[in-house]
């Protein structure tokens, strides 16, 4: 029975991925910022729920060390869990900008960091680091987020290279808006007295709502291909992209080149 361990599993894809794992009978370790009882876990007995803060190190060491009590092994790590920013540069605060790179990118790094001797110890494992389309183009008022998306990228292609002698494989999972929670708890600056930032995130915020609404087989889609790459390890790294905007928008940005993909962008959320 193989065993997964995944960050941010108390709502949205976390707690989706937490149990399509357990109904495949696979271990699922499930951790969450603070731990409490989710209602769904209860009818599998093959899901542990732990309390985890990812951007914590002391408390990631004592997560770590309880999971390892009760399980002898890991075969999969997804690093899930993740925050929202939508903002302007010169509106944003440092408060919300430390917790999205504390969460998104740190948190990643932390987990890794931490995990990785017990996956080379053990001479196989799996690293699964959920990005974003976010972390392969630009959008507007993606400034952090999209930052701390491209930042796992790349720390995640470096890693591989450092794990492939031990048998431990890396990934990389990329789509767009998907209809959960997490939209829903993006943080976002307030209205303001310049009238171009208010339109600006009118329209982005509109157009985010239209297309997480439009996608409503993308969560069902993102956790079978979860649960395929974990079944089927790359040992070379790889990125895998998920659902049709997320493919589209990869695809438009290699064939057209940076301006005229700038251009493109620009007319569709700052021309009237």
């Amino acid at each position: 029975m193989k065993t997964v361990l995944i960050t941010g599993s108390c709502e949205g894809i976390g707690k989706q991925t937490a149990l399509h794992f357990a109904r495949e009978n696979w271990t699922v370790i499930a951790t969450m910022h603070i731990y409490k009882e989710v209602e769904e876990f209860k009818r599998y007995s093959n899901i542990y729920t732990y309390g985890l803060d990812v951007t914590s190190t002391e408390n990631i060491e004592v997560a770590k060390q309880q999971i390892l009590k009760n399980h002898k092994q890991i075969d999969t790590i997804i690093n899930n869990a993740g925050v929202g920013y939508r903002s302007f540069v010169e509106l944003s605060e440092d408060e919300k900008i430390n917790l999205i790179v504390n969460v998104n990118w740190l948190g990643v790094v932390k987990i890794c960091r931490a995990f990785i001797p017990v996956l080379r110890d053990q001479r196989f494992g799996q690293i699964i680091n959920i990005t974003s389309i976010a972390g392969l183009v630009n959008l507007p008022l993606g400034n952090f987020y999209h930052s701390t998306k491209q930042a796992v990228e790349s720390f995640s292609e470096c890693m591989a290279y450092e794990l492939y002698p031990f048998n431990i494989s890396v990934a990389t999972v990329q789509f767009g808006n998907a209809p959960t929670s997490f939209q829903k708890n993006v943080a976002i600056c307030q209205q303001t007295e310049i009238c171009s930032y208010n339109n600006l995130m009118n329209r982005i915020s509109t157009l985010l709502e239209k297309k997480s609404s439009e996608n409503k087989e993308l969560p069902e889609k993102i956790v079978e291909k979860l649960y395929q790459i974990a079944e089927n390890p790359n040992r070379c790294f790889r990125r895998y992209t998920i659902g049709f905007d997320a493919n589209f928008m990869k695809i438009l940005r290699r064939i057209t080149g940076y301006k005229i993909f700038n251009s493109i962008i620009r007319k569709k959320t700052l021309e009237n």
